[in-house]
């Protein structure tokens, strides 16, 4: 079976997303739980569960992309690595620095993600 240079870039890269929220959240279950208030170790957990989800997001796109190629998935691929980044990332650098301007960023994150949902919801509209 050939698949696409696009289609392995994505399922890849959401490979290695998951794997990352498996060590993130293995460090904020194990690591964190002395070091941290049980209010910021809620704050680090939110950080990995939308890690998670969105990097379930970004394999269920290489899935969707793999069946309809024709499909164009870059804006929610880049909604969802980026709201990672922006959301999740903040969240753990908020809880290990408590410097609040990573909280502050973290609204964007999740904008980016609701952007990235809703793109792909509008690309599969238009299938036919």
């Amino acid at each position: 079976m050939t698949i696409q240079p696009q289609t392995r870039m994505i399922l890849v890269t959401a490979s290695w997303m998951l794997g990352l929220a498996v060590l993130i959240g293995a460090f904020g279950a194990h690591g964190l739980k002395s070091m941290v208030t049980p209010e910021k170790l809620v704050t680090f957990e939110t950080g990995v569960r939308y890690h998670f989800y969105h990097a379930f997001g970004l394999l269920f796109l290489g899935m969707i992309h793999h069946s309809f190629s024709n499909l164009k998935l870059n804006v929610s691929l880049y909604a969802f690595l980026v709201g990672i980044f922006l959301f999740s990332f903040n969240c753990y650098l908020y809880v290990l620095t408590d410097l609040k301007v990573f909280a502050m960023i973290v609204p964007v994150g999740g904008l980016l993600f609701t952007l990235g949902w809703v793109y792909l919801g509008f690309s599969l509209l238009k299938l036919r």
